[in-house]
C-alpha cells in the first residue's frame, strides 16, 4: 500500500500546482503580488498528508520567523500558513522543479561555501524584510532529529542590527508530536530516499505551529544575543511539549 499512497500523494501534489500555476502567472503578468505560492504550499502539505495547526498567534506586523527545521515538510506548513519568504542555500536554485517553484515564492538563496558573499547577500535580505512579506530562516543551518536543536548560526542574523524597517523577530517551534522522529530528514538519508519515504507513509501527519513569544531585535547588542534568545525560547519549547509531565503539577 506503501506505493499506492505514494501515487495519490504525488498526484494530488501535481494537482495542487496546477490549480496554483495559471493564476499566479496571471498575477504576474499584471505585475500584483501573488497570494498563489501561498496558497500552493497550504494545499501541498494538504497533499503530502500533514495536518497543519497553529498554537499561538503569528505577530500581527511584520516578522522575522526563527524556527526548528526537521523536515522538507517544515516549510510547506509554516510558508502555507505565514506566506514567509525562506532563506535557502543556493543548491535549492538548481533542483529542476523545485528551484523554480522556491523561486516564486521569493526564496533567497545564500552561498554558504562562497567566501566574501555575505555583505550581498544580507542586501538582499535587507530588500526582502523591506518588501513586507514575512521572512523565514533556519538558523540550524540543516535539518536535525527534532528531539534538540543544533547551534544556531548567527551570521545572517547582523541583517537586524539595525533593522531596516520595524520588524518583530518571532521563534517558531514546528512541533510533529510523536512523529517527529520518523518523519526526521538525518544528514544521510538523500533527499529521493527521504521524500520516497515520507510520501509513502500510513495515516495522516500533524503538524503544530508553536508561534512563541515575539521580540524586537533592536533591544539586542548584538546577532548572537538575537540568536541565543530565540534558540532558547524555541528549546524550551521542545523540552515542554516532548515531555510534558515534566511540566505537570505533582499528583495530590
Amino acid at each position: 500500500m506503501a506505493g499506492v499512497r505514494r501515487l495519490l500523494r504525488i498526484g494530488a501534489l501535481v494537482g495542487s500546482l496546477l490549480i496554483c500555476l495559471l493564476p499566479h502567472l496571471l498575477w504576474r503578468i499584471m505585475r500584483r503580488p501573488s497570494p498563489w505560492p501561498r496558497r500552493f504550499l497550504a494545499l501541498a502539505a494538504r497533499s503530502v498528508g500533514a495536518k497543519v495547526r497553529m498554537a499561538g498567534p503569528p505577530h500581527a506586523g511584520d516578522m522575522f520567523l526563527l524556527a526548528n527545521h526537521v523536515s522538507w515538510i517544515d516549510i510547506l506548513a509554516l510558508g502555507g500558513a505565514t506566506g514567509a519568504a525562506f532563506v535557502s542555500h543556493d543548491g535549492v536554485a538548481r533542483w529542476p522543479v523545485i528551484g523554480w517553484l522556491a523561486a516564486q515564492n521569493n526564496t533567497l538563496f545564500v552561498a554558504r561555501e562562497r567566501r566574501g558573499a555575505l555583505s550581498g547577500q544580507l542586501d538582499a535580505l535587507r530588500a526582502a524584510i523591506l518588501g513586507h512579506q514575512p521572512v523565514a530562516l533556519f538558523p540550524e543551518g540543516t535539518t536535525s532529529d527534532g528531539s534538540g536543536l543544533l547551534p544556531f548560526k548567527p551570521a545572517l542574523l547582523a541583517v537586524l542590527l539595525p533593522p531596516p524597517r520595524a520588524v518583530m523577530i518571532q521563534p517558531v517551534h514546528i512541533d510533529y508530536g510523536a512523529d517527529t522522529a520518523a518523519i526526521a530528514w538525518h544528514g544521510d538519508e538523500p533527499a529521493g530516499a527521504n521524500a520516497i519515504r515520507i510520501l509513502g507513509r500510513k495515516g495522516p501527519l500533524v503538524v503544530t505551529l508553536r508561534f512563541l513569544a515575539p521580540f524586537d531585535p533592536a533591544t539586542c547588542p548584538d546577532r548572537k544575543i538575537i540568536a541565543a534568545m530565540a534558540r532558547e525560547r524555541i528549546a524550551q519549547s521542545i523540552a515542554t511539549h516532548q515531555n510534558p509531565s515534566a511540566c505537570a503539577p505533582p499528583p495530590v
